[in-house]
C-alpha cells in the first residue's frame, strides 16, 4: 500500500506503478467516490457495470438503513 501526501491545493500523486497499471496519463478524467469513510479513485474503464461489481463494502449495507429508518417512520 502506497501513502501518499496532499498538496497546497488538495492534490496528491498517484504513484507510477499504480498509474502504469491503470493507463493513468495527464488528462485522465478520475473519478472520485466516498462511500463508509473511504475515498475511492476510479480510473476509466471499457465496462463500468461489470468493474462496478464487488467495488463497495458490504458493511454499511444501506440497503438495512434504509429499511430500518421506513420501519421506524411507519412503524
Amino acid at each position: 500500500m502506497a501513502t501518499v501526501k496532499t498538496l497546497a491545493k488538495g492534490q496528491i500523486v498517484i504513484p507510477a506503478a499504480i498509474r502504469k497499471k491503470y493507463h493513468i496519463e495527464p488528462g485522465t478524467e478520475i473519478q472520485v467516490m466516498e462511500y463508509g469513510g473511504i475515498i475511492y479513485l476510479i480510473p476509466p474503464v471499457e465496462d463500468p457495470v461489470k468493474a462496478a461489481c464487488g467495488l463497495l463494502p458490504p458493511e454499511p449495507s444501506l440497503s438495512e438503513k434504509l429499511l430500518r429508518e421506513r420501519e421506524s417512520e411507519f412503524g
